[in-house]
C-alpha cells in the first residue's frame, strides 16, 4: 500500500521509556508524514496538549536523523517527562491535528451471529471507544426519533468521551464491551 509520507507527522503513542541520561522515548508506528531530529512536537489526547522537541530517532538500536509512514521508531523527547506521556496519545506536528471529546459517528453495531451483542442498546449505552491504540469510555445520543439500537443495525450516533482524544474526519474505531468488539466506526 501507498506509505502516508506527505501528510502531516503523526504517530500514536504505544509505550513510553525513561532512559537514563538521555530522557524519554515513545515509541511507536509511524501513520503519516516524517519526522525528523530538532523539530518541535505536540503531545495530543487524554492530557492537555504539550509541546516537545525530537532530539533523535530509533530504529533497530541506530541512531536516525529521521523517521517516516510506516516505521516502528522511537522518538527521544527533550524536556519532557515520563509521566508527562502515555500510550492513546499521540505524537504530531503541531496544529494539525487536534483532541476531541464529542464527536458525530456512523457505526455498524455487530450481529449476535458476528460475535456482537445479543441485546439492543439505549440512549446513554457507555461502552468503551477504541481509537489506535487506547480504550476511551464515552456516552452515546442516539439520533431523534431512536429509541434503541439493535445487532446488525447501522446508525448515526453522537459520542462524548471522557477523555479527549486526537482525531480527524474519518478516523476509524472500535467499539468494546469488556475486552470484546460490538461496533466498528468512523
Amino acid at each position: 500500500p501507498e506509505r502516508a509520507i506527505d501528510g502531516a507527522f503523526l504517530m500514536p503513542i504505544e509505550d513510553v521509556f525513561s532512559i537514563q541520561g538521555r530522557g524519554t522515548v515513545v515509541t511507536g508506528r509511524i501513520e503519516r508524514g516524517i519526522v525528523r531530529t530538532g523539530e518541535e512536537l505536540s503531545i495530543i489526547g487524554i492530557k492537555e496538549t504539550i509541546k516537545t522537541t525530537c532530539t533523535g530517532v530509533e530504529m533497530f538500536r541506530k541512531i536516525l536523523d529521521e523517521g517516516r509512514a510506516g516505521e516502528n521508531v522511537g522518538v527521544l523527547l527533550r524536556g519532557t517527562k515520563r509521566d508527562e506521556v502515555e500510550r492513546g496519545q499521540v505524537l504530531a506536528k503541531p496544529g494539525t491535528i487536534t483532541p476531541h471529546t464529542k464527536f458525530e459517528s456512523e457505526v455498524y453495531v455487530l450481529g449476535k451471529d458476528e460475535g456482537g451483542r445479543h441485546t439492543p442498546f439505549f440512549k446513554g449505552y457507555r461502552p468503551q471507544f477504541y481509537f489506535r491504540t487506547t480504550d476511551v469510555t464515552g456516552a452515546c445520543e442516539l439520533p431523534e426519533g431512536v429509541e434503541m439500537v439493535m445487532p446488525g443495525d447501522n446508525v448515526k450516533l453522537t459520542v462524548t468521551l471522557i477523555a479527549p482524544i486526537a482525531m480527524d474526519e474519518g478516523l476509524r474505531f472500535a467499539i468494546r464491551e469488556g475486552g470484546r468488539t460490538v461496533g466498528a466506526g468512523v
